[in-house]
């Protein structure tokens, strides 16, 4: 599903003027113009103030006065606050890790108690297997359909836009900064069922199957990360097919950006793209609504990534 909201790079006005001596990663340079000519066109001010947007500088010298401007355009800043855990973030993923746990108990006690273990075990299975199929749907469907306007999911179709563009902003995203929105999904939907069932089978599939869904971002950041800095279990397991691998979700941030779209364990990856599943089903879509999907146009710039420039230092 891989639906956290990479939050969006919106325009703010000016306000402060840099002055800390920390580097950033573009900066808008200020100029003084004035002109003497005598043609019809409006005469520019003399004390009118030019800004001419330098993304190949960096600002040394920020000032309190101006607060340095981004667009949906301009690469985010690696210590953007968008990025680091609040305590909401934090209590959401606790509680939906709670949440999970309980389930998960539950079945397992249960189990214990009817001295049934296979079924069960085969309806975590089928949790895990279905939660990648899962993902790449949701994947597909705010990659491909709505926009920031879109209602309850337009936030999401705007981040994963972004996520495009910046894909190593995930990377840098803190743990729970990364789950929230899926933890605090999860609470309200596994909760209820939690509370009112006792069946060691159905509470196996539902606690396997949502905690793999609420932790699928983080499975995703890691098939962004670098092997070298990855902990070696989940180098482990995503060799071993148990998570998405770097290199299969690398596919999927390449043209024609219509591929790859599970980031669970991948393993429905290869059917999914073999037989042409998306694509039958956007044509589907396209004839019964008449909406194109965003995979059928030429890739923009939304599309195309650009890659992190290490900061000089100084």
């Amino acid at each position: 599903m891989a639906i956290l909201p990479h939050h969006k790079y919106p325009l703010r006005s000016l306000e402060h003027v840099p002055t800390c001596h920390h580097l950033c990663w573009s900066r808008a340079r200020l100029t003084c113009s004035a002109t003497t000519t005598t043609s019809t066109k409006p005469r520019s001010s003399p004390d009118q103030l030019i800004i001419e947007p330098r993304l190949d500088r960096l600002v040394t010298t920020p000032s309190p006065l101006v607060t340095p401007t981004r667009s949906r355009n301009t690469s985010p800043l690696l210590n953007d606050p968008n990025l680091l855990s609040t305590w909401s973030h934090r209590a959401w993923v606790a509680t939906g890790c709670t949440t999970v746990l309980i389930s998960l108990a539950k079945s397992m006690v249960a189990a214990a108690n009817s001295h049934i273990w296979l079924e069960p075990m085969l309806a975590g299975y089928i949790g895990y297997i279905l939660s990648d199929l899962g993902s790449g749907v949701y994947h597909w469907g705010i990659d491909n359909y709505g926009d920031a306007s879109t209602p309850i999911f337009g936030s999401q179709i705007e981040a994963f836009q972004g996520h495009h563009k910046w894909p190593w902003t995930i990377t840098r995203r803190q743990f729970a900064n990364n789950l929230h929105a899926l933890a605090r999904a999860t609470t309200f939907i596994v909760l209820p069922i939690v509370m009112l069932c006792d069946d060691p089978t159905l509470q196996g599939f539902v606690g396997v199957c949502s905690g793999c869904i609420m932790f699928s971002q983080q499975f995703h950041a890691w098939a962004h990360g670098t092997k070298s800095k990855l902990p070696p279990p989940v180098v482990a397991l995503q060799e071993a097919g148990v998570l998405v691998s770097r290199t299969q979700h690398s596919a999927h941030h390449r043209q024609p950006y219509n591929n790859n779209y599970c980031i669970v364990s991948g393993i429905w990856n290869e059917f999914l793209d073999k037989y042409k599943v998306f694509e039958a089903l956007e044509m589907v879509l396209f004839f019964k609504l008449g909406v194109r999907p965003r995979s059928w146009s030429e890739p923009n710039s939304n599309w195309t990534e650009e890659t992190e420039t290490p900061s000089p230092v100084h």
